[in-house]
């Protein structure tokens, strides 16, 4: 896996003044983002410390989704009858300035046996979705046992992957990987973050065609974040970028309001501008759902 630094190389280091953001939240991308970040661009404003997130902002908490009130055992997160989130891992490759989780509110779990044991007891479940951190943190051997365990289970149907990993570290994308997945019990769908066409360099479009070839459901989310992608010309390049390369479009969030991210945010009002745009533009298929998430009741579409 690509080397992680938390230190960009010489000139390019974040303020001296913005040590109290990076102190709460550390810095961390991989070595080939790192090279390719420079100030301002959204590579560099996704994952560089800002003095903005130590503003305290009215509406904007630690736990925005309040994953704590829907925990029902270590790592799992239920908010549906029929599906239920398992948080495997607490790391990323990156970390996302924006990320909901950024404060660590839910933990993953120390082993997987209370959550297979949950899993197994409640019939109406169809799909697990991996989430963390990033799964493909982990091994592919470590993943392949619980997925053959998740499988074993005779209510599930699918298996859900949340993972910036394809994008921003592509070596990541093995054979290993591919065949655990394709031959698994369970039927595979990645769901793949990606916020601007800036982070589709060539690895990274190589490895999405990868995944694509062996057949496995690539859907793509993203977040409108202010100063990044936050107008239609933008997404449109990402979206018919993203089509070329076999994935199709799923989610676009506005900003969960989560403590030191609230300069990124963009208003409904502009957001739904930006989706009558898109859909003026692209074809139905390539629009990806406007949503906001709510605690309590999940992701709720938000009309263009």
């Amino acid at each position: 896996m690509a080397q992680s630094v938390t230190t960009l190389p010489a000139g390019r280091d974040p303020e001296p003044e913005l040590a109290a953001a990076q102190a709460a939240f550390p810095m961390r991308m991989p070595a080939g983002w790192a090279h390719r970040a420079m100030p301002g661009d959204p590579l560099w404003r996704q994952a560089m410390p800002d003095g903005r997130e130590r503003d305290a902002v009215p509406g904007f908490s630690a736990d925005p989704l309040a994953e704590a009130a829907a925990t029902v055992g270590p790592g799992l997160i239920r908010k549906h009858p029929d599906r239920i989130l398992l948080l495997v891992t607490d790391r990323c490759a990156v970390n996302c300035r924006f990320c909901f989780r950024r404060h660590g509110v839910v933990a993953p779990p120390r082993s997987w046996e209370p959550a297979l044991d949950y899993i197994a007891g409640e019939p109406g479940l169809r799909e697990v979705i991996l989430s963390g951190g990033d799964p493909l943190m982990l091994s592919d051997g470590a993943l392949a046992r619980l997925a053959g365990r998740l499988g074993a289970i005779p209510h599930l149907r699918r298996l859900r992957i949340h993972t910036r990993m394809p994008v921003v570290v592509p070596e990541r994308v093995t054979d290993a990987l591919t065949d655990w997945l394709e031959r698994g019990p369970l039927q595979p769908v990645l769901v793949i973050h990606v916020n601007h066409v800036a982070e589709l360099d060539r690895p990274a479009r190589a490895a999405l065609e990868r995944l694509a070839r062996r057949g496995i459901t690539l859907l793509h989310q993203g977040v409108l974040l202010g100063g990044v992608n936050d107008d239609a010309a933008t997404l449109r390049v990402l979206l018919e970028e993203l089509l070329r390369l076999g994935v199709l479009p799923y989610y676009l969030h506005l900003l969960d309001p989560v403590a030191g991210a609230a300069h990124f945010q963009v208003p409904e009002a502009r957001a739904k501008a930006i989706l009558t745009e898109l859909r003026a533009s692209l074809p139905g298929y390539g629009v990806p759902r406007l949503v906001r998430e709510l605690p309590g009741r999940g992701k709720v579409p938000l009309s263009g």
